[in-house]
């Protein structure tokens, strides 16, 4: 990158100019104007290329942008579309409508050459795409007869026969095309005739598909289960598929001497784990495979332990010349999000969270692991530059939503204080909106735990803070459960416009998150109402003992297992709390078990089945403490909220909570939406979402 390119000193709140002029409080429609970064890409010559998507609230629903960046910051549009790439030739592959287009990198001459396509990847020559479509499956849920077309009824014979927000009636797979610059020949399906998934729902893409340098080999990620196997398992390994020979010709997960079924007794925590086989090596998952520049490594993500989804993911490099893998990060303890090789295929870099931040790190093959960013903001890795030099990065924080950044791998800590590389900043997707917005403080406050552990909270203030007054305070409680508390940004549970509503906000880093060890991280397994409960309450004691907390005026607010801390909290705070918000929480731990779609999950962070008895003859820990058994002791307002197509924990929790608080003769509100899984994502249902958020709390707390 030139000299011309903006050169930001990465910091907290680095994107915010003060001045007077910034006087506008963030509200829902100013926070669905923001344009959203979706992938980006370097060209060969030093380009980038990237999507934004905007929403309209008018046509509720999204539109995404190409947009091609010059050095020196100069842009354009290139098309109407999204997940964009170049090709080798300089032309531009992008999808649109589930299409697939190749163009000039100017966005002429665009033209379909593909339909039904989810995904693709071209290979490093540009002769070949993978392409990832969807194809029926009758697995769990039988076919429909014949003769009975309009027949509405399902004839379900197994589990997974619902997934996240949809029933499985058809799974993705990867296609391979020849590609002559003119259109596709020669396709065929990498899993023909297997009823797997590839990439893996809910949320896989193309990262768990990679091409080998010299186009000859395919590596992907699949779990090869069905039904109730898949149900209890999250045992996904790493294939390589010969694309000359058409088939899948080795499995890098399968320790070749031991290619056996065993028991994993390391996980036998209740019978119904007993029961399942799984391999003897590489029993999680494992995911996102990525060759080496050179074609000897291939790289993943791999967890340890099977059925447990939150286990930590380390960065695991396969040598194809010795059969022999190795863990490259086991010093750095937390998991390794997004990573990329270095030129060398030596080095790789990571992005991982370590206290509420999530930065850029370097490991090479031996494991030696480096920090190479210090920044109040999270960090995702998008690529590397063509000579090698320039990471591609996201960048959020609690104060500003994702921009594009570059940093120069060569740089070295620098001699004075110790400082660490400083990224450079490519793009300013909002600059028009923040010019004018208002934006609050976030602060660090470490606050001790009733059991003497010290636990990192982020404190959000209003706009124009004055310590002089008194303010409404709220307390977030995260979901996952094992999900940072880092410097996230989101178009849903925002920080800053819940500060610009006037609220101080507290969200801690109670046990089970990652990022302080693994100690940390798993004392919630099977203890949803142990010390994370007590770590909440930790956290808003401790900012109550501020002059400028009213706590006469507390809420609290979560999501996921967020919303089951509000219903749990509901029954045990003291009369602390005036008003309390649950979205798509769990209220009825027992019927949980049975409800939702994945069952490893609950498998391991509830204990077992309900009907699996702990040591002590009881049910486990989860069950005889589930919310829902202390309704009785429930005394403030609660607005209750879900999506209905929610198959991870079903909209039937939110309706039972909001019936149990209205039969107490309390206040109560509940909000469903028909057509939202477990997230908003509709702009007309994100902006509902947030007046009746703070209509619920402005009734209750001012």
């Amino acid at each position: 990158m030139n000299a011309k390119q903006i050169v930001m000193t990465i910091a907290l709140g680095c994107a915010i100019n003060a001045g007077a002029q910034q006087t506008e409080l963030l509200t829902p429609e100013r926070l669905w104007e923001m344009g959203r970064i979706g992938s980006a890409v370097f060209s060969p010559d030093g380009k980038l290329l990237y999507s934004v998507t905007h929403y309209s609230k008018k046509q509720n629903r999204g539109t995404s942008r190409i947009w091609e960046q010059q050095p020196d910051g100069t842009r354009r549009q290139v098309a109407q579309g999204g997940s964009p790439a170049y090709l080798p030739d300089g032309r531009v592959a992008f999808l649109r409508g589930g299409n697939l287009y190749v163009g000039q990198a100017d966005g002429s001459s665009a033209a379909a050459i593909a339909e039904g396509v989810d995904g693709f990847l071209f290979s490093p020559d540009g002769s070949r795409v993978i392409l990832v479509r969807m194809v029926p499956m009758h697995g769990s849920i039988a076919a429909k007869e014949a003769d009975l077309p309009e027949a509405s009824g399902m004839v379900i014979n197994d589990l997974m026969y619902k997934h996240w927000d949809h029933y499985v009636s058809e799974v993705p797979h990867p296609f391979v095309a020849d590609y002559d610059g003119a259109g596709l020949t020669n396709e065929r399906d990498i899993l023909d005739g297997e009823p797997f998934e590839c990439p893996m729902e809910p949320f896989g893409g193309v990262e768990q598909l990679a091409w080998s340098p010299d186009g000859k080999t395919i590596a992907y990620t699949c779990r090869k289960k069905t039904g109730r196997d898949y149900a209890i398992s999250t045992d996904s390994d790493i294939y390589l598929y010969d694309v000359a020979g058409k088939r899948t010709v080795r499995n890098l997960c399968k320790d070749e001497a031991h290619n056996t079924k065993t028991y994993n007794t390391d996980f036998a925590r209740s019978l119904e784990h007993q029961q399942v086989n799984r391999d003897a090596s590489f029993p999680g998952y494992d995911q996102d495979p990525q060759f080496s520049p050179d074609g000897r490594y291939v790289a993943w993500l791999s967890m340890e332990r099977d059925g447990y989804e939150s286990d930590r993911l380390r960065l695991c490099v396969f040598d194809l010349k010795t059969g022999k893998h190795r863990f490259v990060t086991e010093s750095f303890e937390s998991g390794v999000d997004k990573f990329v090789w270095a030129a060398d295929s030596k080095t790789l870099y990571f992005c991982g969270v370590w206290h509420g931040r999530t930065n850029v790190y370097r490991t090479d093959i031996d494991g030696n692991v480096a920090q190479l960013t210090d920044d109040v903001a999270d960090y995702s890795v998008c690529g590397l530059s063509a000579d090698g030099k320039q990471l591609l990065l996201k960048r959020h924080s609690m104060q500003y939503p994702d921009d594009l950044y570059a940093l120069s791998v060569e740089t070295t800590r620098r001699a004075h204080h110790d400082l660490r590389p400083i990224a450079q900043r490519l793009t300013e997707v909002n600059a028009g909106i923040y010019s004018t917005l208002a934006v609050g403080d976030v602060r660090e406050r470490w606050v001790k735990t009733t059991d003497g552990k010290d636990m990192l909270c982020w404190v959000i203030y209003p706009p124009q803070f004055d310590p002089s007054k008194k303010y409404p305070a709220l307390l977030f409680c995260e979901g996952g459960p094992q999900s940072p508390v880092s410097q996230f940004w989101s178009y849903r549970w925002n920080f800053q416009i819940m500060a610009a509503n006037g609220y101080i906000i507290i969200a801690p880093n109670r046990r089970g998150l990652p990022g302080f060890g693994m100690e940390w991280l798993e004392a919630i397994s099977g203890d949803y109402t142990g010390q994370c409960m007590q770590d909440y309450l930790s956290a808003i004691d401790d900012l109550c003992k501020e002059r400028y907390v009213d706590a006469d005026r507390l809420g609290a607010v979560g999501a996921s297992f967020g919303g089951f801390s509000v219903y749990w909290l509901a029954g045990h705070h003291d009369g602390r709390f005036k008003a309390l918000i649950a979205h798509d929480g769990i209220y009825n731990a027992q019927q949980q078990y049975v409800e939702t779609e994945e069952m490893w999950f609950p498998n391991w962070d509830l204990g077992s089945a309900p009907w699996l008895k702990a040591a002590d003859g009881q049910m486990q820990k989860a069950y005889r403490e589930s919310p829902h058994l202390y309704v009785d002791k429930w005394t403030a307002p609660i607005l209750c909220i879900h999506g209905q197509r929610d198959f991870r924990i079903e909209y039937t929790q939110a309706e039972s909570a909001f019936t149990a608080a209205r039969m107490r003769g309390l206040d109560a509100q509940l909000l469903l939406f028909p057509d939202e899984n477990h997230w908003v994502l509709k702009p007309q249902n994100g902006i509902l979402w947030q007046r009746t958020f703070f209509r619920f709390l402005d009734k209750y707390l001012k």
